[in-house]
């Protein structure tokens, strides 16, 4: 979909220049030992061992919501959000993550693509998805 008066992606230069995801965790260590010694993120160390994650390119999809889908954060209401990694090849990233002791849910397909859920050492999960759909990351 493109907006009226909206040049071509390839075109446009934006005023933002990153994206910080912020993801809660019972067990945040754990979950950061995970993104740098499993999935092999880059980081940097903040202070006192507070890591930071580069991400690999990423899109921002804005999906409607029946109601309020919120995180409380700095005195504000933020949007909540919904973390999914995208892949290439799901089935090989699957069979990775399994021979490093990760357990994922059963594949599924939906409408949008392939996907299954990454269980972190926290407890908690996230998402990775091979999209059938055009990307932003690939448009045609």
């Amino acid at each position: 979909m493109r907006l009226a008066g909206r040049r071509p992606l390839a075109h446009t230069r934006s005023m933002i220049t990153g994206a910080h995801v912020l993801l809660y965790s019972k067990d945040p260590e754990a979950d950061r030992t995970f993104f740098c010694d499993v999935l092999s993120f880059r980081s940097v160390d903040a202070g006192d061992g507070w890591l930071i994650f580069a991400l690999p390119p990423a899109e921002l999809a804005l999906h409607p919501s029946m109601d309020n889908f919120v995180q409380a954060h700095a005195e504000h209401q933020l949007l909540g959000a919904i973390l999914y990694l995208m892949c290439d090849d799901l089935d090989g990233v699957v069979k990775t993550l399994k021979s490093k002791n990760v357990s994922c849910t059963e594949i599924e397909t939906a409408e949008w693509g392939i996907k299954t859920t990454v269980k972190l050492p926290s407890g908690g999960e996230i998402g990775l998805y091979q999209p059938t759909h055009l990307t932003a990351l690939n448009p045609v």
